[in-house]
């Protein structure tokens, strides 16, 4: 009995939190606004969504995952621009 990839999702609960956004951007020569720390946690709801069959009642969990990722993120990078950090 083998496992499917779409069987390893990651419980909603794992992607709440961002990854470093300046750690996404370290490294690179040009910052980019398409660099998504929440990255993760869209590619949970999308695969929650394919392994449901497109039902969105069966992967809420995940969305409020994503959108708590996006709102966590967003506000830090308002928080460090506020106190004068680069972003």
């Amino acid at each position: 009995m083998s496992s499917k990839p779409e069987d390893n999702i990651p419980p909603p609960e794992k992607n709440i939190k961002p990854l470093n956004y300046r750690e996404q951007f370290a490294g690179r020569q040009v910052t980019s606004q398409f660099i998504d720390p929440c990255a993760e946690a869209s590619k949970a709801s999308l695969d929650c969504l394919n392994r449901n069959d497109y039902d969105r009642d069966a992967c809420l969990a995940y969305f409020k995952a994503y959108r708590e990722c996006k709102n966590t993120w967003i506000q830090q990078r308002k928080d460090d621009r506020r106190a004068g950090k680069a972003t």
